[in-house]
């Protein structure tokens, strides 16, 4: 099973994510890690929710 990055979406181990860290330290993910789909997104004063139809809810 593939892992894909929580910022531009693409497989972890197809290149170099450091910048997409960079961003993901300020930013709530837009890609689930668990199956590349797009995240519906909502950003509050005090924090963000992030939820894959088939994983759920991440927070943070």
């Amino acid at each position: 099973m593939s892992e894909f990055c929580g910022h531009c979406g693409e497989p972890i181990d197809a290149r170099d994510h450091t910048v997409c860290a960079v961003h993901l330290v300020m930013e709530p993910p837009r890609f689930c890690a668990s199956c590349d789909r797009r995240m519906k997104v909502q950003v509050t004063p005090t924090g963000w929710a992030a939820e894959c139809v088939e994983h759920g809810v991440l927070t943070g």
